[in-house]
């Protein structure tokens, strides 16, 4: 019987390989649910093709444009109610929670909360929440199935040994875009030329947060929660040809990685089809054409972002949810050209200092930490600004 799903975020980029791998398995997987925000005419597409139940949009206005485009009989919901009910939809198996951002975190709790399992690339719910959807994901009985390469690669060297033998999680990053540049250029960096990654295919913001390392050091949180590991086990390499996408270090000193070209819809596939694996048609791995493979250490002085993550997992509380705020908003200055690029993690520093860091018993707590970070945020771009 075909798996039943939900994608969350169907017109981005980890959306649209979801789909394109549910394609080439019909018999596989069948699609309940889409929801997106604002392209509502990939949307329209994605419905034609996949016939679901139902479809969300960002907002009524765009839902008044959407209707029209859809075939007879799927239903049109919008909004974050319209996103949490294609979540948490009854006929819904498994939700592919692909929403960028602080957006993701309450349709992915809603799942959880639904006894949906995750295929989870919305790294910030595990970032803002973690331990809070932890506890939700166990409570239910509900797997979280990681689509993050990085993630899906250390969930599957996982299982060469019993997690109290495990040493260490390393980490792979491939450096970004700027990985040579010298620190004084950074301030002339463009969104342009930051856009550019050398090996993966993205969206906008995780591209931006690839060349300034927040992207590990968010997956370095996420880690941390997905694997109940703490941050002193978990290690960032620098591996510029993205070919090894993390290795795990067991007590014996063997270690175990995961390899494969840098293309989504493996993890992504893995995470559909756990605990199977399927035939893909897609390129495999040449290790004799690929020639060689290399690491160094992150250099945490250019990158700075990268400590800054393992500073809010010390704090704890509230200080994971504030990190990802204030990069947020600062990724988004960027973006719009009022901030440089060097500014960015200025701007993350000192709103983790100014922010009130308190404990979060409650999704409430975590909103509202997220809130007063972006307000605080903000006033920090802003001041930056009048000089």
């Amino acid at each position: 019987m075909a798996k039943k799903l939900a994608v969350l975020g169907s017109t981005g980029s980890i959306g649209r390989n979801s789909l394109e791998v549910v394609a080439n398995f019909p018999e596989r997987f069948e699609i309940i649910t889409l929801a997106a925000g604002e392209n509502i005419k990939l949307l329209a597409e994605q419905a034609h093709k996949f016939r679901p139940k139902q479809v969300a949009c960002k907002n009524e206005h765009l839902a008044k444009k959407l209707k029209p485009l859809l075939p007879k009989g799927v239903k049109l919901v919008s909004g974050k109610e319209g996103v949490i009910s294609c979540a948490t939809h009854e006929e819904v198996e498994l939700v592919v929670s692909a929403i960028v951002g602080a957006a993701g975190l309450l349709p992915t709790f809603a799942a959880v909360e639904a006894g949906k399992d995750l295929a989870l690339a919305n790294k910030e719910s595990l970032v803002m929440a973690g331990e809070l959807l932890i506890k939700e994901a166990a409570k239910r009985g509900v797997k979280i199935l990681p689509v993050d390469s990085e993630h899906a690669a250390i969930f599957q060297c996982l299982q060469a040994g019993r997690k109290e033998d495990v040493s260490r999680l390393i980490l792979t990053a491939s450096g970004g875009p700027f990985r040579e540049l010298p620190k004084e250029d950074f301030p002339k960096v463009t969104p342009e030329k930051a856009l550019k990654h050398p090996n993966w295919q993205m969206g906008a913001k995780i591209t931006i947060d690839s060349a300034t390392l927040m992207n590990k050091g968010l997956e370095v949180i996420e880690a941390h929660f997905l694997f109940e590991m703490p941050p002193e086990k978990i290690e960032v390499v620098v591996h510029p040809q993205s070919i090894v996408h993390s290795m795990v270090e067991f007590v014996d000193g063997s270690v175990i990685a995961q390899l494969s070209l840098p293309d989504m819809r493996l993890p992504i596939a893995y995470a559909l089809s756990y605990p199977e694996r399927l035939s893909l048609p897609y390129p495999k791995l040449n290790l004799v054409e690929l020639g060689k493979l290399t690491f160094e250490a992150p250099d945490l002085e250019r990158f700075p972002c990268l400590s800054l993550a393992y500073k809010a997992l010390e704090l704890k509380g509230s200080a994971p949810a504030v990190l990802n705020a204030a990069n947020e908003i600062a990724v988004e200055a960027f973006l719009e050209g009022r901030l440089s690029f060097d500014k960015i993690p200025l701007v993350v520093e000192e709103t983790l200092k100014r922010a009130d860091i308190k404990p979060c018993f409650s999704l409430d707590e975590v909103i509202n930490a997220d809130i007063f970070a972006r307000i605080i945020a903000h006033q920090i771009i802003d001041e930056l600004e009048r000089r």
